[in-house]
């Protein structure tokens, strides 16, 4: 059974770090590019950053590129989201999602209809 569980969103200061975390359990990395989404209230899902199965190599949406980092870890099967320089407009439930295709490349065509499988979310409050 696929599954995608995200952890370490909380409390922040404006540019303040986080780093959130996406297990995935069911399958493993090489088998599905893997993104990171936010949504803020009353706003759409914004798609914010990708890791290519294949070769890891990731993309960025113009909006964090620079502060945002994916990452991943094979042995642990887990994809990371390093966040720095926080700023308020980054409060948002934060989730991971897959396409579950072998050897696909990010950007995806419409990530946000290409991802199969989600995770529930993880959120992420930038106050002071």
């Amino acid at each position: 059974q696929v599954q995608l569980v995200e952890s370490g969103g909380g409390l922040v200061q404006p540019g303040g770090s986080l780093r959130l975390s996406c297990a995935a359990s069911g399958f493993t990395l090489d088998y599905g590019a893997i993104g990171w989404f936010r949504q803020a209230p009353g706003k759409e899902r914004e798609g914010l950053a990708c890791i290519s199965s294949s070769n890891g190599v990731a993309y960025y949406a113009d909006s964090v590129r620079g502060r945002f980092t994916i990452s991943r870890n094979n042995a642990k099967n887990t994809v990371y989201l390093q966040m720095n320089s926080l700023k308020p407009e980054d409060t948002a439930v934060y989730s991971c999602a897959t396409d579950l295709v072998y050897g696909s490349l990010c950007p995806l065509k419409d990530p946000t209809t290409a991802m199969r499988y989600w995770g529930k979310g993880t959120l992420v409050f930038v106050s002071s």
